[in-house]
């Protein structure tokens, strides 16, 4: 994959707790996890700018306490109410 360099910023007492390279992930992470929040970018296509597969990107979220699934609450009403047509048996 093609990398571009640039300088970023940052208090030097954290190069005494992580390495540069450790510096370099985390911020790539960070900006993949970022723009799949924001719905710019796939789970697949955040998995392939990490070197990971799409389920390794899923389990790498749940790692790192990121929802993969965001329903908003009449989504999820919406959900629960499909799941009791399809149960006609699950309590109302």
């Amino acid at each position: 994959m093609a990398e571009t360099s640039f300088n970023v910023h940052i208090p030097s007492n954290l190069l005494n707790l992580v390495g540069q390279d450790e510096i370099q992930r985390r911020i790539s992470e960070w900006l993949v996890f970022s723009l799949f929040s924001e719905e710019k970018i796939s789970s697949g296509k955040a998995g392939k700018l990490l070197g990971l597969s799409r389920l390794e990107f899923i389990q790498l979220l749940k790692t790192r306490g990121i929802a993969f699934i965001n329903y908003t609450e009449d989504e999820i009403k919406e959900e629960f109410e499909a799941v009791k047509k399809l149960n006609p048996k699950t309590k109302k």
